[in-house]
């Protein structure tokens, strides 16, 4: 499907979903939290039981792991392939981090509920990435197209 078909705030077809979600392996979460009440902590966890490899990505100092996984301070940090850039961030901090993915050569730029962009998709679109924006990937997962993997312990 042509990229110019995807509404970039709502409106998704499921097989693009499901493409991205079965395609990608390394997902870099910017915006990441330690914090187990928050709803990035939830989704890290979710994403990471479910098999992706997480990299979270949180520029204060202090926090050095999340769940056990290194923390990164920045995306340009990162020291290996990235499939999935997934920003929970605010909405207006979309465009600076769709930028950082494009340089890391990242293939998706997902904003998380909330978070969507017009220019940031547009940018990374004329890059080459897949964009979703608007969207949880935790929720995505168990919808009727995803088989979860129930032989994965919690």
């Amino acid at each position: 499907m042509p990229e110019a078909d995807v509404d970039h705030i709502y409106n998704y077809p499921t097989g693009y979903i499901e493409d991205i979600l079965k395609s990608v392996k390394t997902i870099a979460m910017v915006g990441a939290s330690g914090d187990k009440t928050k709803f990035s902590y939830g989704v890290l966890r979710v994403l990471h039981e479910t098999g992706y490899e997480m990299l979270p990505v949180n520029p204060n100092p202090n926090i050095k792991e999340i769940r056990g996984l290194k923390v990164f301070r920045t995306l340009k940090q990162i020291d290996k392939p990235v499939d999935m850039v997934q920003v929970f961030r605010r909405k207006e901090e979309l465009l600076s981090v769709a930028k950082e993915a494009i340089e890391i050569k990242a293939k998706v730029l997902w904003g998380q509920i909330g978070v969507y962009d017009d220019e940031a998709a547009e940018t990374a679109k004329k890059a080459g990435l897949k964009v979703i924006m608007n969207r949880c990937p935790k929720i995505e997962l168990f919808r009727p197209f995803w088989k979860p993997r129930l032989d994965l312990k919690i």
